[in-house]
């Protein structure tokens, strides 16, 4: 089967679908015709760049250049976990509570899977290394996000409940763990629910991917398993090494409930 390459034509004409919803915006008074402009013309040039720089990297596949570009991802991906907290911890931790934890669970993920599964020599390959490290760091991201989001937000709506837990005896671990359970489950739905979806409701973006370039269907397929899996992995590690970081900062050594550890951002 043949790739059907895409014009610059023919993205424009894709684009006119996006300045259409923004007229509709417009029309019936959204005030979201700002956002989505300024979306689709930041995706357009992120993803322009990251191409050429793609081409240099796969050009030169030296290890240096690679872990490099990691590291940028890793850094990336920390600060919008960061920016989509409504109560973050203070300081460093508030950035550094979230990179950690995906850089525990994506990177230690995406080189087993380099190594022990797709078995490529050189194993930090960049054609394979950057896309698999890519989808983890993405969709671990949002459940360590969801998850974080969750505990700040419903430790001090219940910072009462917690109090008077540690009141009666209970330590930190005791008197928050509920809360600590239903943060992991939010930070887990979104993979579940996609996972449930795939080849059902819906048919996942690399596999799409693969088949409209032209790979048969059941290695599209075989790969698009064994990708949803180690999201699932990294999705499901990360949310819970961030929930046991974010948790444990909320309380100092003598198991006090400590929020002024927490900012108040302002933002959902």
């Amino acid at each position: 089967m043949k790739m059907v390459l895409l014009s610059y034509t023919d993205l424009m004409l894709a684009a006119t679908l996006v300045i259409a919803l923004a007229l509709l915006s417009v029309r019936m008074k959204l005030s979201l015709w700002k956002q989505i402009i300024v979306a689709a013309s930041r995706t357009t040039i992120q993803l322009l760049l990251i191409g050429l720089v793609l081409k240099a990297v796969f050009a030169s596949a030296r290890f240096p250049w690679i872990a490099v570009m990691a590291f940028f991802m890793l850094l990336a991906a920390g600060r919008e976990v960061t920016a989509r907290q409504k109560r973050r911890l203070t300081g460093l931790w508030g950035f550094g509570v979230g990179t950690g934890s995906m850089f525990i669970s994506s990177f230690t993920v995406t080189i087993f899977a380099l190594v022990a599964i797709v078995g490529n020599r050189p194993w930090y390959a960049p054609q394979y290394a950057i896309p698999l490290l890519g989808m983890l760091l993405g969709n671990t991201m949002n459940g360590v996000a969801l998850g974080i989001n969750y505990l700040t937000q419903a430790a001090w709506e219940q910072r009462r409940i917690i109090e008077e837990r540690l009141i009666l005896g209970q330590d930190r671990n005791q008197a928050i763990m509920d809360i600590k359970r239903e943060s992991v489950r939010t930070g887990l739905i979104p993979i579940i629910n996609a996972m449930a979806a795939a080849g059902i409701i819906s048919l996942p973006g690399m596999m799409t991917g693969q088949i409209l370039a032209g790979s048969p269907p059941v290695e599209a397929v075989k790969y698009q398993i064994l990708i949803m899996f180690l999201i699932a992995a990294g999705t499901g590690f990360g949310t819970l090494a961030a929930v046991w970081f974010t948790s444990h900062r909320l309380f100092d050594s003598r198991h006090r409930l400590r929020l002024d550890r927490l900012s108040d951002t302002g933002t959902s």
